[in-house]
């Protein structure tokens, strides 16, 4: 299969165009590839979607895998301008709102307010949609792995692998749930080669914090890891946010945003999405952080003063 990736330089549509490549098939990414190489064996067109697809216009693949993060007008203009026989969304589980009902379409956004994230992936899912109703639409939650700028859920396997006392937020029954990116990858391609359609949550089994971070834990901690659970009143209280950001502390979650962890996995498991154990994603986000430097500025987690800082309060 002809496989077009609008993207295939950074972390979800890298390992697409990788998992399409190791399938066999011939593979066209089209970015700007100002952030990196694409997979070796891919075809790289260059292109800046501000300006529109360039040579790609009017060109037909077997299949498209748009990952349009915040912009309506690119998943707009690649689906007038490109023929597909089968079309993937990447959306997200930020579509749903806190009551479980879907956001309102938002076309127009100012691509760096967060705010508006979630309500343009739900306009581009309607447009794609209108265009090919057999489309896949993939609304994905936690996304982890190799390739994971984000600096969350690899926070955890980069402090635990230094060992010693490591503070956990005291809250071990909240709803954790990932999706490691080569599973969500492959089965994308999969989808594609398949002509699966639909709406799906991506997300892999749910689990809880606890659980979470002990398995974490066990695959990448340092023989004299301790976890020092500290109580949510006590994190807020020393200014420690919620989910990410500086000062952070990565999957721990607000009590009225506990359902983007807690979303129905069996769907896209039972149209194919299979899930890896949470060890072997620890293991291999431990090496992508050890790549970019455990002791890099962060944009989550706690830096080693700041847990010092909580560690001082809690008794020994």
């Amino acid at each position: 299969m002809r496989f077009l990736i609008l993207g295939g330089t950074r972390f979800v549509s890298y390992a697409t165009a990788a998992a399409a490549l190791a399938r066999g098939h011939d593979v066209v990414c089209a970015a700007r590839g100002e952030s990196g190489a694409v997979p070796d064996g891919a075809t790289l067109v260059a292109i800046d979607r501000d300006r529109g697809l360039g040579p790609l216009t009017g060109e037909r693949f077997d299949a498209v895998v748009d990952v349009a993060r915040m912009n309506f007008g690119w998943v707009r203009d690649a689906l007038s301008s490109i023929d597909a026989a089968h079309w993937t969304f990447v959306s997200s589980v930020s579509v749903y709102a806190a009551d479980g009902s879907l956001l309102a379409p938002l076309e127009d956004a100012d691509p760096t307010d967060p705010e508006g994230y979630g309500a343009v992936k739900v306009a581009s899912e309607n447009a794609v949609r209108s265009t090919h109703p057999d489309a896949l639409i993939v609304r994905a939650g936690l996304i982890c792995g190799p390739g994971d700028l984000s600096d969350r859920f690899g926070y955890w396997p980069a402090r635990f692998a230094r060992g010693g006392r490591a503070v956990v937020p005291d809250a071990p029954d909240q709803p954790a749930q990932i999706v490691d990116v080569r599973d969500l990858a492959e089965w994308i391609v999969r989808s594609a080669e398949d002509g699966v359609g639909g709406t799906y949550d991506g997300v892999g089994p749910g689990s809880t914090l606890g659980a979470m971070l002990d398995e974490v834990a066990a695959a990448v901690g340092a023989p004299d890891l301790e976890l020092v659970r500290v109580a949510p009143d006590e994190l807020e209280a020393a200014g420690i946010t919620f989910w990410m950001g500086p000062r952070s502390l990565p999957l721990w979650l607000p009590s009225d945003s506990l359902g983007i962890a807690a979303h129905d996995p069996d769907p896209a498991a039972k149209a194919g999405l299979t899930s890896r154990s949470i060890a072997d994603t620890a293991r291999a986000a431990l090496l992508h952080e050890q790549a970019l430097g455990v002791d890099r500025e962060r944009k989550a987690g706690l830096s080693a003063a700041e847990e010092q800082e909580l560690l001082s309060r809690a008794p020994a």
